[in-house]
């Protein structure tokens, strides 16, 4: 957290320092309200049964001077909920300094970075932590912070990092839904580096565009975004520790455009004090452009699952040892766009654990409002019939989601 603060004030006195005369200024973000209807009474003690609703706010400042070439970006993020304590929480996003030359960048702040190219899962996506109480589906990011530099070469974009501060993965709480039947202790937390929170992690990554091919791959050093949960006790009684090991973990990401075929491949290889494994992510998406003489795109996506540790036994939890939510799993789906003027957008997929039969769905539709709103419903159903299984915990947490987003 020092790390944080020190962070903030070096930029904010950069920004103080810069002639106003010289600059551009922009505002802009989003606000939105949102609400979740569960279908099922919760079926774990201390959760809430029904609706939850919630409401956020997620501006974006942004700096410019000397042509362009140098700029400073700033986007808080805030929510309120109304059943979950720690679900109503801020956040700073983004607040980095960026300078931009011919052929070499340099990025020094808080920063999200992004890496990955397949639909379901992201298994190349190691730099930022997950905001676990934003969704479940590991999609929303805390801020983290780091010096990066990058290269732009003939034979790809090399990036360096060297990242000063670990955040720690945010659950729901005792009142919260999307969670299994412990409670994770927020405040119980060990780490395996004696530095702890201030371990220096570092990442190094090549990118680079051949023909129809898009190929990346890294290797990144230091604390493991995924914590190990184990049972402890505090005075509330049972709940699960996070416990974060170092790792060295290597990463590949390949797509191909070919004609009407987007064809992806995800891989890593991680290595523990306690473990090591792979864990590949592949498949397609075939585009069918105007169909039916309209101009309806629908596009078939198929992606398939794998990961050498197996399945999380969360009857047998062994500390130091992990396990995969997707160990061999496949996954079908389909996207239309509309291509109208509210850019109406449908996503829908179906999940299948190959070994222990369990099922969900998912659909996401969204549809701007005229300039300035985006309305969004996204609907999941989970199934399973195995205590061994993941989604056996959240079988009774099937829900529709619907969103409102005003754009400023």
């Amino acid at each position: 957290m020092k790390r944080t603060w020190l962070a903030s004030a070096l930029i904010t006195s950069m920004i103080t320092s810069i002639s106003m005369s010289a600059t551009e200024f922009e505002l802009s973000g989003k606000v939105s309200v949102e609400h979740r209807h569960f279908f099922k009474d919760a079926q774990f003690e201390g959760q809430f049964n029904g609706g939850q609703s919630s409401a956020t706010i997620e501006p974006e400042l942004y700096w410019s001077w000397n042509d362009g070439f140098d700029s400073i970006i700033f986007t808080p993020f805030y929510r309120v909920d109304s059943q979950d304590d720690n679900r109503q929480h801020g956040d700073i996003r983004e607040l980095a300094y960026i300078h931009a030359a011919d052929d070499w960048e340099l990025r020094v702040g808080i920063r999200k970075e992004y890496w990955g190219v397949t639909e379901f899962q992201h298994l190349v996506d190691v730099i930022n932590q997950t905001d676990g109480v934003e969704d479940f589906d590991g999609e929303d990011k805390l801020g983290q912070q780091m010096i990066n530099l990058s290269l732009v070469q003939a034979w790809g974009i090399v990036d360096f990092f060297i990242l000063p501060g670990f955040r720690e993965r945010t659950f729901a709480s005792e009142q919260g839904r999307l969670r299994g039947p412990i409670v994770v202790d927020k405040n119980n937390v060990n780490y395996e580096s004696s530095a702890e929170q201030q371990h220096l992690d570092v990442a190094l990554r090549w990118a680079h565009s051949i023909g129809d091919f898009d190929l990346g791959s890294y290797w990144f050093h230091g604390t493991n975004r995924e914590p190990i949960l184990t049972p402890s006790f505090n005075s509330e009684g049972v709940v699960l520790q996070q416990y974060y090991n170092q790792m060295d973990q290597l990463g590949l990401d390949v797509q191909a455009t070919l004609g009407d075929w987007l064809w992806k491949f995800e891989s890593i290889y991680r290595k523990t004090s306690t473990e090591s494994f792979v864990a590949t992510q592949a498949g397609f998406e075939y585009s069918f452009i105007g169909i039916f003489d309209t101009n309806l795109d629908l596009g078939l996506l198929t992606e398939y699952a794998w990961d050498s540790r197996g399945v999380v036994d969360f009857n047998t939890i062994e500390f130091g040892k992990s396990g995969s939510v997707f160990q061999n799993d496949l996954f079908v789906g389909t996207r239309l766009a509309f291509n109208d003027m509210q850019s109406t957008e449908m996503l829908m997929g179906v999940s299948t654990d190959l070994d222990h039969s369990a099922n969900s769905f998912l659909m996401e539709a969204t549809r701007r409002f005229g300039d300035s709103f985006k309305a969004s419903v996204d609907i999941r159903l989970l199934q399973s019939s195995d205590s061994i299984d993941s989604a056996f915990m959240l079988r009774d947490d099937d829900h529709a989601q619907f969103s409102v987003e005003w754009y400023f």
